[in-house]
This record gives C-alpha cells, structure tokens and sequence, in this order.
C-alpha cells in the first residue's frame, strides 16, 4: 500500500506573518524538513497543496481560500494516480514532528486515524476519502466523513503536533526542540 503525504501549504498565514512554509527551523525550510520526514516514513509521493511553488511536485487547492480541505481534495487524485492507497496530511506549520510522533496514526487499521483534539496530522485511506468534499470544509467533517479513529494524543509530542501558527508558538517550539535536530 503506496503511502503518500500532503504538505498543506495553502493558508495565508495571517497570524504568523509570513510564510509559514519558507521559515527557517534549524537551517531548513519547514516545506523541506517536512518533505524529508515523508522520506524517512517512506512515503512514494509527496506533494505540496495550495500556496507557492516550493520546488516540490505541488497541486493548486480546488479553491484560493478554500481551507485545508481544498488542499486534500485537490491531491487525492494525484495520489490515486500515482499508485497510492493512503495518505498522511501535514500541516507545513509542524516541521519539527518526528517519525515516532506520527507512528501511531500510520499504524491505525482502516480507514486512518487522526488524534484527539487535532484535525491535523491525519492518516487515510484514499478510498475512504469523501468523494462530496470541498473547498469551505471543515477539517472535523472531513475526519468524521471518512470514518477517521481518534486516538489519544501523546502528551509528549502535542506541541510538535499542534504546530506553530504564531511566532510565540513557533518560539516556543525552537526552545523545545532537540539541539541535534
């Protein structure tokens, strides 16, 4: 089952100020340092939705403005295209997850999961996907639609899971990482 991953790039980041896909996270863009997590999970394919050209594959959302749903459902046919069965969706504002933070929601059986409390990150089955989503969802319509498990958050990892969308949030994230990462 070819995994693909969805680096959600199409907001305005208002609260943050600038683009959130371009910050600098220890010397990398939070795009690139997403798109090498998708690596070492071992994704097949990896696309940016919405937002600029990054120098990744990349999809348009189905509508500018559209929300987070007009990314997935933008890129679900891609995936579908490129052999893939499941889809792990990322925030670009969560660059400093790590592999062991996303494990569970990978592990979830059929049809995905996404953790309690977060709409993102999130696992699916491209066949579960709702075939009526559009741009305007809500991320929370999307889960409950493909019949997405919730799963409790790990406490340890609900920071770099939330992600940062204001830059005392991603302050806070930079003082919390890993000097190794």
């Amino acid at each position: 089952m070819g995994l693909g991953v969805i680096l959600l790039a199409g907001g305005r980041s208002v609260r943050m100020g600038e683009d959130k896909a371009v910050l600098d996270w220890g010397g990398r863009r939070a795009v690139d340092r997403l798109a090498d997590l998708a690596a070492v999970l071992g994704a097949s394919r990896v696309l940016t939705a919405g937002g600029a050209d990054y120098g990744l594959p990349r999809v348009a959302d189905l509508e500018a403005d559209g929300g987070p749903v007009a990314g997935l459902a933008a890129a679900i046919g891609p995936l579908r295209q490129a052999g893939c069965a499941r889809a792990l969706a990322l925030a670009v504002d969560a660059p400093t997850l790590r592999p062991e933070d996303l494990a569970p929601l990978l592990a979830s059986p059929s049809p995905g999961a996404a953790f309690e409390g977060l709409h993102l990150p999130m696992v699916f089955d491209l066949a579960a996907a709702p075939a009526e989503a559009a741009a305007g969802w809500p991320l929370a319509r999307f889960v409950e639609r493909a019949g997405l498990a919730r799963l409790a958050c790990p406490e340890a990892a609900r920071l770099r899971l939330r992600g940062a969308n204001t830059p005392e949030e991603r302050a806070r994230l930079l003082d919390a990482r890993d000097p190794a990462e």
